[in-house]
């Protein structure tokens, strides 16, 4: 066994640097869901409806879909540490040239289209590095990783509401930006691959995980039942999350009557359960397994959606009850999905390997967003986006049980 030194110590715990920083670097990455806090006041300034001030939004989500792929593709050329440093600039070049934006389609050029691919590109660095370093530990590492990611509009909402009020919503892109920029480069630089073969000292892969033990390219993959059951899965799961962090405080003070205070407070509780459920999901898809985290994620989706489907004025407790589930599942995912991955298809081509699956996460942002509109505009409420998400946590059900199984190995 190797005796490799990260930061100063043995590797065993030296590694978990690396889910610190990934941590860090996911707070940054993540400010994207705090966007509804530039929502109105930059539809203000720039005089926009409120489809055009969703537009920088949905395009950030697609952008960031796209180029995790295409970082996959070349995170083996570049290295981990350039390629992060790379999306990381790029991060924050585009929430700072947001700032001289005059207009909603300069925005969502600045914003959706250079940030968001900036994030898309950094995203999978640390997930990639993180699941190098810990084949004990995959889960639990990838989704303490991800819970910046998840928590971040806690820390990134708060920070961006204060400097609106003190300089407007143009000159808060920019200094956010420009921090952004500085903390991921820094956070960047340690970033590396362990050498092929390590493994953490006293430990060896279960004997039957290395009896069936697989390395499939994305070619590979994309030829298997599993790979269509967890690419299925995972929209669904997106879905249902993405949806709900889109209409959380229009919900809470359409239907339940909340006032806009206290709905917004609420989104940032719902923020912290989505940090949440990366690592609580990250363990369940260890000790359990990918098929059994996706069923549990399926059945809360299906109560908290006919939850919300009984809910109407002054029903608090059930609403916070049910966003803070849906929320919940969505984190989970972001954690279900790239340990899975690993799990069915291995580590060898993980990065290209997520990037096609992350692809789901993308038709989620959008079909999610879709439904919700057309429920809100065909319905005039919201409450009718709950009958969708239910239906479709049963199908996640049908599909788990029937495709997402371990790929055999070929003998």
């Amino acid at each position: 066994m190797s005796k490799e030194k990260l930061f100063g110590m043995p590797a065993e715990k030296g590694r978990w640097m690396f889910v610190v920083l990934g941590f860090i670097i996911n707070i940054c990455l993540g400010s994207v869901y705090a966007y509804s806090v530039f929502r109105g006041p930059v539809s203000k300034l720039l005089n926009m409806s409120a489809t055009e001030a969703g537009l920088p939004f949905m395009v950030f989500l697609a952008l960031f879909a796209i180029m995790v792929f295409f970082g996959g593709q070349v995170m083996a050329k570049l290295g981990p540490k350039m390629l992060g440093m790379i999306g990381g600039a790029i991060v924050g070049a585009g929430w700072m040239l947001a700032s001289f934006s005059t207009s909603g389609t300069m925005l969502t050029i600045t914003y959706g289209v250079i940030g968001g691919g900036g994030v898309g590109l950094a995203y999978g660095v640390p997930l990639a590095v993180a699941g190098r370093w810990f084949p004990d530990k995959r889960g639990l590492a990838l989704g303490l990783t991800l819970a910046g990611f998840g928590g971040s509009p806690f820390v990134s909402a708060n920070v961006a509401a204060a400097l609106i009020k003190a300089v407007g919503p143009m000159q808060t892109f920019f200094y956010m930006g420009a921090a952004f920029l500085a903390i991921m480069i820094v956070c960047f630089i340690p970033f590396r691959f362990p050498k092929d073969g390590w493994l953490p000292a006293g430990w060896k892969p279960p004997a039957a995980a290395a009896a069936s033990a697989v390395d499939l390219n994305m070619g590979e993959m994309a030829k298997t039942s599993t790979f269509y059951g967890l690419f299925l899965c995972y929209i669904i799961g997106s879905l249902a999350g993405l949806m709900a962090i889109g209409i959380s405080a229009s919900v809470a003070q359409e239907i339940i009557k909340i006032d806009p205070a206290t709905a917004a407070t609420l989104v940032g509780v719902f923020a912290i359960f989505n940090g949440v459920g990366r690592p609580l999901f990250g363990v369940l898809t260890d000790k359990l397994s990918p098929k059994i985290a996706a069923l549990i994620s399926f059945v809360l989706i299906l109560v908290c959606s006919l939850g919300m489907l009984a809910a109407g004025p002054g029903s608090v407790l059930l609403y916070t009850l049910c966003f803070i589930g849906f929320w919940l599942v969505l984190g989970g995912w972001l954690a279900i999905a790239p340990t899975a991955t690993t799990i069915f298809f291995g580590v060898k081509n993980y990065a290209k390997n997520y990037g096609l699956v992350f692809f789901a996460y993308g038709l989620g942002a959008i079909l999610g967003g879709i439904i919700a509109g057309q429920a809100k505009d065909t319905f005039g409420s919201f409450t009718f986006a709950f009958y969708p998400t239910a239906g479709l946590a049963v199908l996640g059900i049908l599909i788990a049980m029937a495709l997402m199984k371990p790929v055999k190995k070929a003998s």
